[in-house]
């Protein structure tokens, strides 16, 4: 069995006026082509209320990174009373939408993710001798950059959204 280690937990809210459809392509665009990534979409509902819906999305952004060490980000979007407006950009009528964007990402280092030392009690020993004394500045590599990767994506989003709502 792999051994997960959370790294990094935060959230990001915004209200205002977006594009849906452009600011979910750009964070997976992001994703995929800042980090290496690979998203996996593993859930994506859609509640019509009336004029407005609420949207909820679940990515799950993987990565190995050694043989030993893989990147884990779930990231959930979860849009409430979303609803299609107008607005003026440059003069031109253009469709967008008007609601509250809430983002929450969890980001895990998993270690072993094979689980290739997890077949006898003697190899969990030399993981743990292995984790302790042979690789400790290794596994703190990985936690800084996996952190920092995370608190980019989620920078990157909010500023995407506050750009967006000025262009609008």
């Amino acid at each position: 069995m792999s051994e997960k280690d959370l790294i990094f937990e935060s959230k990001v809210k915004y209200v205002g006026v977006f594009s849906f459809k452009d600011f979910y392509k750009f964070c997976y665009d992001w994703l995929v082509d800042e980090t290496g990534l690979t998203v996996v979409e593993k859930k994506y509902e859609e509640k019509i209320l009336g004029d407005a819906k609420n949207i909820e999305a679940e990515w799950e952004c993987t990565k190995k990174v050694s043989d030993y060490f893989k990147f884990e980000i779930i990231v959930k979007f979860r849009l409430v009373n979303v609803t299609e407006v107008e607005v003026n950009l440059g003069g031109a009528k253009v469709k967008a939408n008007k609601g509250e964007v809430n983002i929450a990402v969890k980001a895990t280092l998993i270690k072993d993710y094979d689980g290739k030392w997890e077949v006898s009690p003697f190899k969990k020993f030399l993981r743990g001798t292995y984790e302790k004394w042979v690789i400790p500045s290794r596994i703190e590599q990985y936690k800084d950059k996996l952190k920092e990767q995370t608190e980019e994506f989620l920078a990157q989003a909010k500023a995407y959204l506050a750009l967006e709502s000025k262009l609008k």
